[in-house]
């Protein structure tokens, strides 16, 4: 496979990232240093253009009867094969669901030049099974490493529906998972792997699990890690229903732990404006005490901030107003805040109205105030030609102008998103879990999702789509896929943590 894609023009993709894998690039680091960068300033000026990204497609919830797979697309303008797909390696099993991903090592142990970024951590989300993908040999071919099975997870931790991986400084990895394996909640927690990617154990302390597991960030520097809430497995596995959040089956609290420690310094209660906290984000600059999380159904942005007496409280920083619609399952359609992320200079907030379909951009130089700058809509249930429309308070209706690309359609709403190091450029995917695609996205299913790229103004602010790059995940060889979350080779803005 490598040959075959030198012939194609990519051995200098191939070059740049394997420097970045192992010794990293010589601009910014030398051979005392360990992966990453020292600061998240170093990434943003010293970082070389992404060439690879890694990309998790799923085949799960499709009717396609094959495995997920881990998709290498080629991002290097000057390639003859850029915007394709060029690699897939697939997992071992059928029905895996792959979601998101993280590092066997990133910026946070960066002082440790014994350290390597080499492994891709691949939870899945429904068989909680965990694929470990060594990139290191031929970044643009990686192959699987090892597999850690989901009855190993369950038996000595009894922890299932693993989500989020982050690298800890230390070595091990730390994985949230969202219950236990029937999918209740209650057996929510986090995993920790060693740096042979066998089980350790859970993180935190008895009597000191969350409620619901999702998604967190640790500050060493304040001494906290804080985690979010989804729901609970047997609810959002078949889709969404609104009767579960009425049923207490969905999350609405942030938990505040004691870094390292792992006990429960303070669960914060969001209410009825933080109604399944998603994404959650501290500042990248580590001496800063706040960042936000995304709640997904009341559509906000929740800043979270340290007070004088060391305790933590949030602000609503934005809210995304429901819209009225008409032909639509409900009379209020939510934005659906499904992701978002923060430059790496801590300048601007970006993130992604699935069901509205636009990607919005707001300067947070000022924290507790952002103020909108860019916005696109690249997809949604209100575009033009659709059979949703907004009805405004006077009566008046209208949609939303939805550009094609390449001749083609976009399919679905913009989800998952990831920005360049540099901040120029923004990659969109749309799929969010396939049993939610196929609900109010059904022609994701069938015909695939897609990956786009945004062109960033990180002057003034913007936000244009890039009408040369886009990655058709309707067109691949064993079916249409559902595109999902990215990584780069050399570590991006939402795994790598500085400590």
């Amino acid at each position: 496979m490598a040959s075959a894609l030198e012939e194609n023009g990519l051995s200098s993709a191939t070059t740049q990232t394997s420097s970045e894998n192992g010794s990293q690039a010589h601009c910014c680091h030398d051979e005392n240093s360990g992966p990453g960068y020292a600061t998240p300033l170093d990434a943003l000026t010293l970082g070389p253009r992404e060439k690879i990204l890694y990309v998790t497609a799923v085949y799960s919830g499709t009717g396609i009867e094959k495995p997920d797979y881990l998709a290498t697309i080629d991002a290097d303008p000057e390639s003859p094969t850029y915007s394709k797909v060029v690699h897939r390696l697939p997992t071992t099993h059928l029905g895996d669901e792959l979601h998101h991903s993280g590092w066997n090592a990133c910026s946070s142990c960066h002082g440790d030049p014994g350290a390597q970024r080499r492994f891709l951590v691949l939870p899945s989300l429904v068989s909680s099974r965990i694929y470990i993908v060594d990139t290191a040999a031929n970044p643009l071919a990686p192959v699987l490493h090892k597999v850690v099975e989901p009855e190993e997870i369950s038996n000595k931790t009894g922890l299932a529906f693993p989500h989020s991986a982050h690298c800890l400084a230390n070595g091990d990895v730390m994985v949230s998972c969202m219950g236990d394996k029937e999918g209740h909640a209650e057996g929510a927690g986090f995993l920790l792997l060693d740096s042979h990617f066998d089980v350790k154990g859970r993180w935190e302390k008895p009597g000191n699990s969350p409620d619901f597991g999702y998604d967190f960030w640790y500050q060493p520097r304040h001494n906290i890690m804080i985690s979010s809430s989804w729901g609970a497995p047997l609810a959002f596995t078949k889709g969404f229903n609104p009767n579960d959040v009425a049923n207490g089956l969905y999350g609405r609290h942030l938990f505040v732990y004691n870094w390292p420690q792992g006990t429960i310094k303070q669960k914060i209660d969001l209410g009825n404006t933080g109604l399944i906290p998603l994404e959650i984000r501290f500042l990248h600059d580590p001496n800063k005490a706040t960042g936000y999380v995304g709640c997904a159904l009341s559509s906000t942005m929740v800043r979270f901030f340290k007070k004088d007496d060391e305790t933590w409280d949030t602000q609503v920083a934005i809210s995304v107003p429901a819209l009225q619609v008409q032909n639509w399952i409900l009379p209020q359609m939510p934005g659906l805040i499904t992701d978002f992320l923060i430059s790496l200079d801590d300048r601007f907030l970006y993130f992604s109205n699935w069901l509205h379909g636009d990607v919005r951009q707001y300067n947070i130089e000022d924290p507790a105030n952002p103020v909108l700058t860019g916005q696109l809509w690249i997809g949604g249930l209100i575009r033009k030609g659709g059979d949703v429309w907004v009805e405004e308070s006077g009566g008046e209706v209208w949609q939303s102008t939805v550009p094609d690309i390449q001749g083609k359609t976009l399919r679905g709403g913009p989800q998952m998103i990831q920005l360049s190091l540099d901040g120029k450029r923004l990659y969109v995917t749309n799929s969010l879990f396939s049993a939610w695609d196929h609900q109010f996205y059904p022609s994701l299913t069938e015909k695939g999702s897609h990956m786009l790229l945004v062109d960033v103004n990180t002057e003034k602010g913007g936000l244009s789509l890039n009408p040369n790059f886009f990655v058709d995940f309707g067109d691949e060889p064993e079916g249409p896929a559902l595109a999902h979350e990215t990584r780069y080779p050399g570590g991006d803005c939402t795994s790598d943590i500085w400590v």
